[in-house]
């Protein structure tokens, strides 16, 4: 089976209306007599191209991911001056200078990105700030790169004997590697890590508890939006024939990143349409304000300042999303006979506990959230995990499942311990697990949304789905997804946006996207929260269901006639420490919990 979401890197383009546009923009710079197009407008589509390639890189770092940027010019700045250096003080072939380009751009950003991607909030764009100045005045410092002077006389590139060194006869080449690094970067995004990637802003705790390295992943973007950036620095330096570390700093960062917040830092088209529309704006206000208002002044800054923010007040997702409306194209979900079933894990044993918590205790500072708690799920068992507010109940399932570490006692998962172990690595031994507060991600399918609990059964990472060669994969991964939606009934609403479904709908999405890992432990926090009679009644349908098929659920929930109803086990929590444990029957009879929290219900 297959599957696209109707917001695969924002709204994409009709076939027709790309088609249109590749021709056209192929066709400017061989327009015949009256119809050519002047030399100053290729220039200017040069530059575009250009600043689209960096932009691109924003798009899927910052819009995508999360993550602000102000230094991707330094990037830029590697990949010109690497070019730059061999080809001038070597003789080497340009080509050469690209792939050491993207050499020492790959490494820089490895190191970098290693340090800065750790950062959070307002610290991650001010250490983007630091290190980008960092590199623009280690370039304006170094003799060897001619200082503040630069480098001159850079050959021109050749492509099968034909020189390039006009700007007309590289604006081809140009617009091929901007073509080529949209398809690049929506092949990320419509594939397993881009489910990933899409996961990182707003949803880290939840990609983690998805199996996803959310640290690598952050670094893995951060690199190939810095290889963008350089290779669109190695063709700035072969079409100017020198560069100099003016175009490297910080100012310049600041337009590139402005570019894609303009055309729409969520869209990969808006990359393209951010970089033309400040790019002619301007140049236009360069050309018209010093006739208004003389040339005493840098006039244009201020009112362009103004008009960006005149823009953003009436556009704020950026112009993309607007214009894009036009030629949108719904991508919905279909068979795909390359899809394979997924390798499942073996069941659990039926004679032997399958998750033990023995003497778990959790402290922060002078609090004990969680004083030597200890209770066992065994094997196709739903377990009720219950007490007062305060009582630390979610503090322990976050416990078991590796969102918290707990600060003595041990936590045993199919005989072997996991306490200490993060998330990512639980989820990979079979446990999956919702959240109090429903996470998901609103603007992607509910398709997609659910695919993403997949994302251990496959391994294929950003390279291979940047050259497409991760299909079989892609397809088996939905094809399973598209089966766990279908398992707990939400198959009308496969193509719709997760956000547009109902409190209810969203919490069995959530279960969807458990189920999608594979898990023979299933980690459900307060799923009943906020729900009405009749959607309680589905959901506790479905979980009777899913413990008929084996499944063994430990289960966090208020609603007594909920759990009552529902669990084998119950286990009482007051206070920080386990108060109580038994069958329902013997829970609802029990002194000491009828006192501490049931005492009020009849």
């Amino acid at each position: 089976m297959s599957a696209t979401c109707p917001r695969v890197g924002g709204i994409a383009p009709s076939r027709i209306a790309l088609g249109v546009f590749v021709v056209v923009l192929f066709a400017l710079p061989v327009l015949p007599g009256p119809l050519a197009v002047p030399e100053y407008w290729i220039t200017l589509l040069n530059y575009i191209g250009l600043y689209s390639i960096v932009a691109l890189g924003l798009v899927l770092l910052t819009g995508i991911g999360g993550m602000t940027s102000f230094g991707q010019a330094a990037f830029v700045g590697l990949g010109a001056y690497s070019t730059a250096w061999l080809t001038t003080q070597y003789g080497a072939s340009p080509w050469i200078g690209l792939l050491a380009g993207i050499a020492v751009t790959t490494v820089a950003a490895s190191l970098i990105g290693a340090v800065t991607m750790r950062l959070s909030g307002h610290y991650l764009p001010l250490g983007t700030i630091a290190w980008g100045l960092s590199l623009f005045f280690l370039f304006g410092n170094l003799d060897w790169l001619g200082k503040y002077d630069g480098i001159n006389g850079i050959p021109a590139l050749s492509v099968f004997g034909w020189s390039l060194d006009t700007g007309r006869r590289i604006y081809v080449l140009i617009w091929i590697v901007v073509l080529g690094a949209i398809v690049s970067v929506r092949n990320v995004l419509d594939s397993r890590p881009g489910r990933a990637i899409r996961a990182l802003r707003g949803g880290a705790a939840m990609a983690e508890a998805m199996g996803v390295d959310t640290a690598a992943m952050k670094i893995a973007i951060f690199v190939y939006a810095a290889v963008l950036a350089s290779i669109s620095g190695f063709l700035y330096a072969h079409l100017q024939r020198a560069v100099n570390p003016t175009p490297f700093g910080l100012n310049y960062g600041i337009q590139y990143l402005f570019m894609a917040v303009v055309g729409g830092v969520s869209h990969v088209w808006g990359a393209v349409l951010g970089a033309a529309v400040l790019t002619v704006l301007q140049d236009w206000l360069q050309s018209v304000l010093p006739r208004w208002l003389g040339s005493s002044g840098n006039y244009e800054v201020i009112v362009f300042g103004v008009l960006m923010i005149a823009l953003l007040q009436f556009a704020r997702e950026g112009i993309w999303p607007v214009l894009g409306r036009r030629f949108e194209r719904r991508r919905v979900w279909r068979a795909d006979a390359r899809a394979q079933t997924l390798a499942r894990r073996p069941v659990a044993n039926a004679g032997e506990p399958l998750l033990v918590v023995d003497k778990v205790r959790k402290t922060f500072g002078g609090l004990i959230a969680v004083n030597d708690v200890s209770f066992a799920v065994k094997p196709g068992e739903i377990v009720g995990l219950i007490g007062p507010n305060g009582a630390g109940k979610s503090t322990t399932f976050n416990l078991v499942s590796g969102a918290l570490r707990a600060t003595s006692g041990e936590i045993r998962f199919r005989a072997e311990r996991v306490d200490g172990l993060p998330a990512r690595k639980i989820a990979a031994r079979g446990m999956g697990r919702t959240f109090q507060h429903v996470k998901l991600m609103p603007r992607m399918s509910v398709l997609e949304n659910v695919a993403l609990g997949a994302h251990l059964r496959c391994r294929g990472g950003i390279w291979r789905a940047l050259l497409r060669i991760d299909r079989t994969d892609e397809v088996s991964l939905l094809a399973e997804a598209a089966r766990q939606i279908e398992r707990v009934g939400l198959g009308a609403h496969i193509d719709d946006e997760a956000g547009s479904l109902a409190l209810g709908q969203q919490r069995i999405l959530e279960i969807a996207r458990a189920l999608c890992a594979d898990p023979v432990l299933l980690l459900l926090d307060e799923p009943a929260a906020g729900l009405r009679y009749q959607e309680k009644q589905v959901l506790a349908a479905l979980l009777s269901r899913l413990r008929e098929e084996g499944m063994s659920i430990l289960l966090v929930e208020h609603d007594m006639d909920f759990v009552m109803n529902l669990t084998d086990h119950v286990v009482v929590m007051e206070f920080g420490t386990r108060i109580a444990e038994g069958t329902p029957a013997e829970i609802q009879t029990n002194q000491t919990v009828l006192d501490a929290y049931l005492g009020s219900v009849e």
